[in-house]
């Protein structure tokens, strides 16, 4: 255990009429909800299962088997963890949201550009936009989540385009599969797949603001990489 229960906070889970509590640390839980790896004995600040946090009023035995078909108090908590609600201290929760402004404003400011000059925004008139337009950002959500509906309203302060390019890529049999491996992890939008005797060829749509991330990362793999811009699209 790593936090004192003075400075724990209560996780709660809820079935039928039944709430069971544990008392963890607020930022591992988070981010262990976030899909961040803890162990559970890390972020418990004590073992055991409550009714009550707060009045150590403890489930029985009998509750913990009727629901959660085990007594093991790390394999409830971690169903607690992951499908109940964690109290968030407002200081923490400042925190976390500012951390997620600061990723939606980078993820706008690689991926849109202004059409009136083709150049990105700066992000401090992204920030602004985001204060002009309060926009509410929910610390709990992933920022791809919550981008689409983020852009449609800082589209009513500054002007946005989402430009897509196509690629047609040659690639050398013998890094082939390692490239594509590296690609759909990107989760690029791959237009046509080929596979010959010498070469891989690949067709593929990316967001232009993307473009030269795209191109170190393959050309770091191999500078015979052939690769031809055949059109735009806009989003």
């Amino acid at each position: 255990m790593s936090i004192s229960i003075e400075k724990s906070v209560i996780a709660s889970y809820k079935f039928k009429n039944i709430k069971f509590e544990i008392l963890v640390d607020p930022l591992k839980a988070f981010e262990y909800k976030q899909g961040k790896k803890h162990r559970i004995e890390e972020i418990l600040a004590v073992n055991d299962i409550f009714k009550d946090a707060r009045k150590a009023e403890r489930a029985s035995i009998n509750e913990l088997k009727e629901v959660f078909n085990t007594t093991d108090i790390y394999k409830i908590a971690e169903i607690i963890l992951t499908k109940g609600e964690i109290q968030i201290p407002t200081e923490l929760k400042r925190k976390l949201i500012e951390e997620k402004r600061n990723q939606i404003i980078n993820l706008i400011s690689k991926r849109f550009i202004n059409p009136q000059n083709n150049l990105p925004h700066p992000p401090q008139r992204i920030a602004l936009a985001l204060e002009q337009a309060k926009v509410s950002i929910d610390p709990f959500i992933d920022a791809e989540i919550q981008l689409e509906n983020i852009v449609k309203e800082l589209k009513k302060i500054i002007p946005l385009k989402l430009e897509y390019i196509i690629m047609e890529i040659k690639i050398p049999l013998n890094i082939g599969s390692k490239i594509i491996n590296e690609i759909r992890k990107l989760k690029i939008n791959i237009l046509e797949e080929k596979w010959s005797e010498n070469y891989l060829f690949l067709k593929v749509k990316i967001i232009n603001a993307s473009k030269d991330e795209i191109l170190n990362l393959l050309y770091k793999y191999s500078k015979d990489i052939e690769i031809k811009e055949i059109g735009k699209e806009n989003g």
